[in-house]
């Protein structure tokens, strides 16, 4: 089971961290070893200083395959989650310092937080809200509106490069108000409105 991973995919994030608007998706991998069993505390690796935690909703491949279409690409998911990128920030920076890649700071072991998986049909892909709170605070409010590479640009753009598999999962990028964990921080992700997921960072 592949974790890819979709950097830069709205503008305002990009422009938060000082990145250029990328002409195509940046892709990025996370090992399965990243997920983090659901119901399991998140603990600040000993390595970072500065993990940031980073919202994005999720797809989940039903139906595999290559060179896929973007008027195909539908047919290739049916479901959706939410998810954190957890990201060792000051990791990738110096990472990106060296001109290195950033897999240690993105793929260590609990980095990736998947909730349960909910039917796209139950949903308007093309306008999704979704929010994560910090300690009952709002700090991230996203919506799919604002993607610059929709659910099918992505998978039609991947699986030119990867042969995408039952079970993949795509996180599609974060929006604005990406920002640092703390030890003791609560964590709730909620998707239009509902609360999908929670938990506390050690």
């Amino acid at each position: 089971m592949k974790i890819i991973c979709i950097g830069r995919n709205y503008a305002e994030h990009a422009k938060e961290l000082g990145n250029e608007i990328p002409e195509n998706p940046v892709i990025f991998m996370k090992p399965d070893t990243a997920l983090l069993k659901k119901g399991s505390d998140f603990y600040i690796p000993e390595f970072s200083d500065d993990v940031h935690y980073e919202l994005e909703v999720v797809l989940k491949i039903s139906k595999g395959g290559k060179y896929i279409q973007k008027e195909n690409a539908s047919k290739h998911y049916d479901d959706i989650a939410l998810g954190i990128d957890f990201t060792a920030r000051d990791l990738q920076s110096q990472l990106k310092g060296k001109g290195l890649p950033w897999e240690l700071a993105k793929g260590f072991d609990g980095s990736a937080v998947v909730s349960d998986f909910f039917p796209k049909e139950n949903f308007d892909l093309k306008n999704l809200n979704f929010q994560l709170q910090k300690n009952k605070e709002i700090v991230q409010d996203g919506n799919t509106n604002l993607m610059m590479f929709s659910p099918d640009d992505i998978i039609a753009f991947v699986s030119q490069y990867f042969t995408l598999r039952v079970g993949d999962l795509i996180f599609t990028g974060t929006p604005k108000g990406v920002g640092k964990v703390s030890e003791e921080d609560e964590l709730e992700m909620f998707l239009e409105g509902e609360k999908v997921y929670s938990l506390r960072i050690q």
